[in-house]
């Protein structure tokens, strides 16, 4: 296969004798996870407005011809929810395989190919969604087929469920299905999301297998700030933006109290035993301590994964005053997301900020209801399967439990007592991971090879009889 070509895809009956076992026919299977994923990515579900419909369609088409049904619902014009289950025996509870078919904003003209081509080359599946989270979706549906097409004996129920409107945090996906159809997944006992990390260095060697068992609580915020309207030309002295931006500048300049959180002083301890610096594997090794020195607050919190682990954190991130440049505007507004660490009080964090801002012609309002932050615990028969996957592939390997400073769909499903876990399947250094909602996302053949060959382990340890 040239570089710039497109992988044929391979016939069903490849693995219909049984599951892949030498590595030619894991690369195979990568291979044809290759195909699937850039015809996925060629569907484009950029939400808003979504249209998730389309891809819906097209994943009821893939598992329609290996024998696998599906239930397509459409609780909106243009939108959709898949569910598929493929039957075990029953001495088990379900797993789930949750992923969303909606994509975010992409930007052709900073690309260097087509975001919603599916172009094949240079030994990657490029495309908005290639990691987020398309590609992890296929290298789960491409479990589930291997699973079907090998007629593996299963203990529990296998459910594959693509859902739509994860990208704007609402709307008509997870959260609506949770709620109009309960019934069909209430009785599992897991959930595979995204939300994990696999953290390689820049020669591709595993870092760590990161498991997410918990994430932040996002409360997003709206700032008003009101003053008297008039003529851009006779400046007021309550123009309303001038009052805004005061604001947002004491918020910015606001420093929320450092916190750790038992989740956080695992995971940070656990990085300690891979840090190759004496400085920095003290204060991750007993970071409570290290808190209490200036210099190592200083170093921590330049790292914006290690700062966002440790304190609530304000990003302003819209601006809104007047259509006109020669108008002074009587409302001027500004967008905040704010993120909460677990057991953090929203209403609390808010009357702080009202003190923070001490304007009485400011108000701060939430943009909608908020959920606390989750948390599955990793004292689990999956979790010990993925452990025991990674250390067949490195028997040295680190599997840790970072926690997202960011947010998935996995809330909803913890709320019901189903163990969710973030499970990436690919091994990602720092440049690859940027890709995610940045420009020239792709991934590799390699990595999309071991996705499927991972996940498959990791799932046929819990579901297999």
């Amino acid at each position: 296969m040239g570089p710039s070509s497109q992988p044929v895809l391979l016939p069903p009956q490849l693995f219909r004798e049984g599951v892949p076992k030498s590595e030619e026919e894991w690369q195979a299977a990568g291979r044809e996870a290759a195909t699937l994923l850039s015809q996925y990515i060629a569907i484009n579900t950029t939400n808003p407005p979504g249209n998730e419909l389309k891809a819906a369609e097209w994943v009821k088409q893939v598992l329609a011809r290996e024998g696998i049904e599906s239930q397509v619902f459409e609780p909106g014009p243009g939108k959709a929810n898949l569910y598929a289950r493929v039957r075990g025996d029953g001495s088990g509870r379900p797993l789930i395989f949750l992923n969303h078919m909606d994509v975010v904003l992409a930007s052709p003209e900073y690309w260097k190919v087509d975001p919603f081509g599916g172009v094949v080359k240079d030994g990657y599946v490029w495309g908005r969604g290639a990691l987020d989270m398309k590609g992890e979706a296929i290298a789960q549906l491409m479990t589930l087929i291997i699973l079907k097409r090998a007629q593996v004996p299963l203990r529990r129920d296998v459910i594959f469920l693509a859902t739509s409107d994860e990208e704007i945090g609402a709307g008509v996906g997870a959260g609506w299905f949770v709620e109009n159809h309960p019934d069909l997944i209430q009785d599992a006992e897991f959930l595979i999301n995204e939300g994990g990390t696999i953290r390689a260095d820049a020669r591709g060697r595993i870092e760590y297998y990161g498991v997410g068992t918990t994430e932040k609580s996002p409360f997003w915020l709206n700032v008003s700030a009101r003053g008297t309207a008039g003529h851009g030309s006779r400046p007021t002295p309550d123009n309303p933006v001038h009052r805004l931006v005061r604001a947002l500048n004491r918020i910015a300049s606001w420093q929320t109290p450092l916190v750790v959180t038992p989740t956080v002083e695992r995971y940070l301890h656990d990085l300690s035993t891979i840090e190759t610096d004496a400085t920095r594997r003290a204060w991750l090794a007993d970071v409570r301590a290290a808190l209490r020195d200036s210099t190592a607050i200083r170093a921590l919190t330049a790292d914006l994964t290690y700062n966002a682990l440790l304190r609530n954190t304000i990003s302003i991130t819209g601006l809104k005053g007047s259509d006109k440049t020669n108008v002074i505007p009587p409302v001027a507004s500004a967008a905040l997301d704010v993120r909460l660490l677990p057991a953090q009080e929203p209403a609390a964090f808010l009357a702080e900020l009202v003190r923070v801002v001490n304007d009485s012609a400011v108000t701060i309002t939430p943009q909608g209801p908020n959920w606390p932050a989750t948390e599955s615990s990793a004292d689990t028969e999956l979790f010990r399967a993925i452990v025991a996957a990674a250390r067949a592939r490195d028997p040295d390997a680190l599997v840790t439990t970072p926690p997202l400073t960011g947010f998935t769909d996995s809330h909803y499903f913890r709320r019901l007592g189903i163990v969710s876990y973030g499970l990436s399947p690919f091994p990602l250094n720092q440049v690859e991971s940027r890709g995610v909602h940045g420009n020239d996302e792709r991934v590799s053949f390699d990595d999309l090879t071991f996705g499927v060959h991972f996940m498959y382990d990791v799932v046929s340890r819990v579901v297999a009889r």
